[in-house]
């Protein structure tokens, strides 16, 4: 398929700070569509100016929430190459939503070069200050203008790109993190699993009463035995215990996430125990005590490594390193933004150059 491109009459001005981005706010002059019937398949992609949607009141996704989403960024090298960081892994995870959302797939392969294009197009928006990138966010949502529970017969697969700075206000600095043990986020056979919108939906009531009590973000305990460690709200979730490095292991209820992956590879490159598997909130507390519990820390898009400083469990707090970010995370942070930007050797293959 041929991308049809329509260039935008009014730029808007782009940030005067890079220094003050923010996350999520402001965004490109154009954005990428293509649209899907049944019977046809996916169709007409475009790349337009950025703008409103005209949907009915009635769609689809406006009611019963048929929706997937995912997190990439493109980053500004040294040398002003524009880096994608493995978009194929996002693309593939895209897919595994989609399935579960009963939402036909997409072509991953064309999908990335949309997006390269895309970027391509808007590719002076995205930032040069150290730690900014351009947020990309691929989505697909369900339009049919039809009140009834049924899979979506005519959807839509957006991109909007965003630059942005760090995710957290504390930026690598060690957020607070409190166990969540009342509300559940998801179970096995559910969509945990899945980047849709109803998880996050499912998760703002706990990360609404954390910010209440000065936390940065919840940790997700198992929606069964409310025992095993799944993921924090925007991360998933490692821990440093003795020689071992320890993430929940992917079961059903946890996001596959593409920085979880490569830090799993990074680590496992530098020869260390990298562990998957299940992991009691009873173990971290008893390693804490043991003086065996050396770091956590969190990965994700957004974050790329958030360590964690601070972690409440009921009336027990765990801290790390005096409120300073531990040397595994800091290493993992240095090598992983240092891949993504182009400072350090690709010798993984991960980066995708996007060309003018």
């Amino acid at each position: 398929m041929q991308i049809r491109v329509e260039q935008t009459q009014n730029p808007k001005a782009k940030p005067a700070d890079e220094t003050k981005l923010g996350f999520g706010r402001i965004f490109t002059d154009h954005m990428f569509i293509m649209d899907y019937t049944l019977g046809q398949g996916w169709h007409d992609p475009r790349i337009v100016p950025y703008a409103p949607l005209s949907l009915e009141p009635s769609a689809m996704c406006l009611h019963y929430g048929q929706s997937v989403f995912e997190g990439m960024k493109a980053y500004r090298s040294d040398d002003d190459r524009i880096l994608l960081f493995r978009p194929d892994k996002n693309m593939a995870r895209l897919n595994v939503s989609n399935d579960r959302l009963c939402i036909p797939a997409i072509d991953e392969e064309f999908a990335v070069e949309a997006i390269k294009k895309l970027v391509s197009v808007d590719r002076d928006w995205v930032p040069t200050a150290p730690g900014t990138s351009l947020y990309i966010r691929p989505f697909i949502i369900g339009v049919d203008p039809v009140v009834g529970v049924h899979p979506a017969h005519h959807l839509m697969f957006m991109v909007i790109c965003s630059p942005v700075g760090a995710y957290y206000p504390e930026g690598l600095n060690p957020v607070k993190i409190y166990v969540e043990d009342g509300y559940v986020r998801a179970v096995k056979g559910g969509m945990g699993f899945a980047k849709t919108a109803g998880n996050y939906a499912a998760s703002l009531k706990a990360q609404d009463e954390a910010e209440k009590q000065n936390y940065t973000q919840v940790l997700w305990l198992d929606g069964v035995e409310r025992k095993y460690i799944e993921e924090v709200g925007t991360m998933n979730v490692f821990f440093q215990i003795g020689d071992e490095v320890v993430t929940p292991a992917l079961q059903g209820s946890i996001l596959s996430g593409v920085t979880r992956m490569s830090a799993i590879e990074i680590l496992k490159s530098w020869g260390m125990n990298v562990t998957e598997r299940r992991l009691s909130i009873e173990e971290v507390a008893e390693a804490s005590k043991q003086g065996k519990l050396k770091e956590a820390f969190g990965t994700g898009t957004a974050a790329v490594i958030s360590p964690i400083g601070h972690l409440k469990w009921g009336d027990m707090i765990m801290q790390f390193n005096g409120g300073e970010i531990g040397p595994l995370s800091q290493r993992l942070y240095d090598t992983m933004t240092g891949i993504q930007w182009g400072k350090l050797p690709d010798t993984f293959d991960w980066t995708v150059e996007v060309k003018e």
